[in-house]
């Protein structure tokens, strides 16, 4: 059998050079490797073409196109990376060519085989995403303060869902930063800035600020 039978593969939805529109990464040049697949149905997903559109490729094609473009900051996206065994040794690869690596999932896929030099940026899903329920709470034991903790807020439940979750937890403590960011056009952002300065919240407040610069259901962006 040959070697390149045996090169893992990825089946990828997309690859492309962009301004990271969101976390505490938000205004650099980063490159979006978006894998195909998710086994969520959030009720504001905007990426909905990344369940089933894509093309699988090996290994060394995606990490090479992901190098192509010398940029120092890499994330990998979906979806739901973690879907697929291969972005393991594929996050660990881009880490060794010297890469800032971010990985944004879902939460509800186990976290602690991440290498441990990629800064995981993750959802814990709030009553409004139809997805409370997959949570997997566990996550919350292999975080560091390397990492960040995304809540997408569309309503006062979720605010206070996401509040009670914060202050339980400990999480300002425990993560780079807790992100809170607005269901886009679904809540004024006001709102939940408001709420925030009420209750001396210790979060990040973010826009999805690609969204701004760009119409909202671009791809490649």
């Amino acid at each position: 059998m040959s070697s390149a039978t045996l090169e893992p593969q990825l089946t990828v939805n997309e690859i492309f050079l962009s301004i990271q529109g969101e976390s505490t990464w938000v205004g650099l040049r980063c490159v979006f490797v978006r894998l195909t697949a998710c086994d969520l149905r959030c009720t504001y997903c905007d990426t909905a073409y990344a369940f089933t559109e894509g093309t699988r490729l090996p290994f060394s094609k995606v990490l090479e196109e992901a190098l192509s473009y010398d940029c120092p900051l890499v994330e990998i996206t979906g979806g739901e990376p973690l879907l697929q065994p291969a972005v393991l040794p594929l996050m660990t690869a881009l880490c060794d060519a010297g890469r800032t690596v971010l990985l944004e999932t879902s939460g509800a896929h186990d976290i602690s085989k991440v290498d441990p030099r990629v800064h995981r940026i993750m959802d814990l899903k709030t009553p409004g995403s139809g997805e409370c329920a997959r949570n997997l709470w566990s996550n919350l034991d292999h975080l560091t303060l390397r990492d960040e903790v995304k809540f997408v807020i569309g309503s006062r439940e979720d605010y206070e869902w996401a509040r009670e979750q914060v202050r339980k937890h400990s999480l300002p403590c425990r993560v780079n930063a807790v992100l809170f960011s607005p269901v886009f056009g679904k809540i004024e952002p006001v709102e939940i800035v408001n709420w925030i300065l009420s209750d001396k919240l210790d979060v990040r407040f973010q826009l999805q600020m690609h969204k701004f610069i760009w119409h909202p259901q671009q791809r490649g962006v």
